[in-house]
């Protein structure tokens, strides 16, 4: 199992193309819901953040193993929220990984995840 919560910059001027596309993801659940079964996404929550002035989406997620890369993916949904990422993110910035220090999952819920 991989948990993970990633940084990612919002591009200067695309605060209003974020709200669009948070809004998409919410606006389009069930859908968004089918594309994580392949990636064996278990969660993934997608945070905000202004800091000193610059724009931040975190990204956490408790994924297992051997799942489809987003990228990889020909569901519809995940092509729209691809192109949201690249008109959004500034990968100039790479993306910063917070470390994990301890992982709290019952193991009832461990074992639903495997």
């Amino acid at each position: 199992m991989n948990v993970e919560l990633t940084r990612y910059r919002v591009k200067k001027n695309k605060s209003e193309r974020v709200d669009e596309w948070l809004a998409f993801l919410n606006d389009h659940m069930k859908d968004v819901l089918v594309t994580l079964e392949g990636e064996k996404m278990y969660v993934e929550t997608i945070f905000r953040e202004v800091l000193n002035g610059e724009e931040y989406l975190y990204w956490y997620s408790v994924q297992g193993e051997g799942g489809e890369d987003v990228e990889h993916s020909e569901h519809w949904i995940d092509k729209k929220h691809l192109a949201f990422w690249d008109e959004c993110i500034d990968e100039t910035f790479g993306s910063l990984d917070l470390k994990t220090e301890v992982v709290m999952i019952p193991e009832k819920i461990k074992a639903a995840m495997k």
